[in-house]
């Protein structure tokens, strides 16, 4: 039985930090940065598309959804990097939402 993943996000998040650091060669998240905001969140559409008709057509075997949210995450990850947006400033912000009603947060935001 295989363990299961500890941290992966933010190890994944890690990784992408190193690269837009060191700038490697031969790099596809480097190819990603340097495709700037607008490139990087056409891959994001991309992928969340991918991922909706993965969803629709899903039918029991969920490998196909299961590895197009993984592209994602990838992708998304990207985006916070390179936006200098962390894991754990998103966490902040779920956490800060956590007891708040979705239609109530949804609203103070059309507010603030």
């Amino acid at each position: 039985m295989a363990t299961e993943p500890k941290n992966v996000l933010n190890q994944l998040a890690s990784i992408i930090e190193d690269r837009k650091i060191r700038k490697p060669k031969h790099s596809y998240t480097i190819t990603l940065f340097q495709s700037g905001t607008a490139g990087i969140a056409a891959k994001v559409t991309e992928e969340a598309s991918e991922l909706i008709e993965a969803a629709i057509n899903w039918d029991e075997d969920k490998t196909p959804v299961v590895r197009e949210a993984a592209d994602l995450f990838y992708h998304l990850l990207v985006l916070l990097t390179h936006c200098d947006v962390s894991i754990a400033d998103v966490e902040h912000e779920l956490q800060r939402r956590f007891g708040v009603s979705g239609l109530d947060e949804k609203a103070n935001r059309k507010n603030g």
